[in-house]
């Protein structure tokens, strides 16, 4: 589809980091944006900024686990602007699981399940049905990750899991809209190809309640900083992609409908090459062997 001024975009998780590049470059292309987070002040910000900046912006404060939350964001984003043509369920978490899997608390689980699977599909049940009605070309943008959309990296096993979902969910979605000869398109997006100066790391400050942990942690959370301090410490650099980036390859794909938001990396072909090999050959996965930890 074509991105034209005064569309409008819908980008969940949109505070900081990927959805706020991504709804100021929506903005930048005239788009009216609804901006979608849990942190009501970061969200209040990202929406103050991008106002000063001469974009038309609509803020809601969303849980997108909570399927009635989602649909009033829905009602608020059509009642504003009476159409949307972008929809990016980007919002994501990590889930604080430590351990093997058979030690996980069902909490975890539970916690990264609601928002980074069942947040996609509310976002796709909330907003798909009017944008096929409306018979507007559009197009919905779904965030994996390559840790489970490629190959698992097992040490955050939980979050792999609920992004893996996330691909095979919009591999059906992309069938689904094909079957009823839908205008709406449909991507999903592996953010890099490196590591990305994100708020992930610390998602625990948002965990809410009802999903807490049961009992303490082994170990104290780690931010990105920390983490990339030890890497360095242990010789390891560590190379970034700028989210901005990242918000121009959405733009492109959507413009392009183009399904594999993928951007060419020799690491993640060869994680997929060697994934495939696995399969095809009914071989045991040792591509996952770098990561089996002791």
């Amino acid at each position: 589809m074509e991105l034209r001024a005064g569309q409008v975009a819908v980008v969940t998780g949109a505070a900081s980091g990927i959805g706020l590049a991504m709804a100021q470059r929506f903005a930048a292309e005239g788009l009216k944006v609804v901006l979608a987070d849990v942190e009501e002040a970061a969200l209040d910000k990202a929406a103050a900024d991008l106002r000063a900046d001469g974009a038309d912006v609509h803020a809601r404060v969303v849980d997108v686990g909570v399927r009635e939350q989602v649909q009033e964001l829905a009602e608020s984003a059509y009642g504003t602007y009476g159409a949307v043509h972008v929809l990016c369920n980007n919002a994501g978490v990590g889930s604080g699981a430590e351990g093997r899997m058979w030690e996980h608390e069902p909490n975890d689980w539970q916690w990264a399940f609601a928002v980074n699977v069942w947040g996609v599909f509310h976002g796709i049940q909330a907003f798909v049905p009017r944008m096929i009605e409306s018979g507007h070309c559009g197009h919905v943008v779904n965030t994996s990750s390559g840790d489970g959309g490629i190959a698992p990296l097992p040490t955050a096993s939980v979050y792999a899991v609920t992004k893996a979902a996330v691909v095979t969910m919009t591999e059906s979605l992309y069938a689904h809209l094909k079957a009823e000869h839908a205008r709406v398109g449909a991507s999903v997006l592996f953010p890099g190809p490196h590591m990305l100066r994100t708020g992930l790391w610390e998602s625990h400050r948002n965990r809410p309640t009802r999903y807490a942990k049961q009992r303490p942690r082994k170990t104290p959370y780690r931010s990105l900083g920390q983490w990339e301090a030890a890497m360095r410490a242990a010789g390891h650099e560590i190379r970034f992609t700028p989210v901005e980036e990242v918000a121009e390859l959405v733009a492109d794909g959507v413009r392009a409908d183009r399904f594999w938001l993928l951007p060419a990396s020799e690491h993640s072909d060869a994680q997929i090459r060697a994934r495939a090999h696995s399969m095809l050959e009914r071989a045991n996965p040792s591509y996952l062997e770098s990561f089996i930890l002791d």
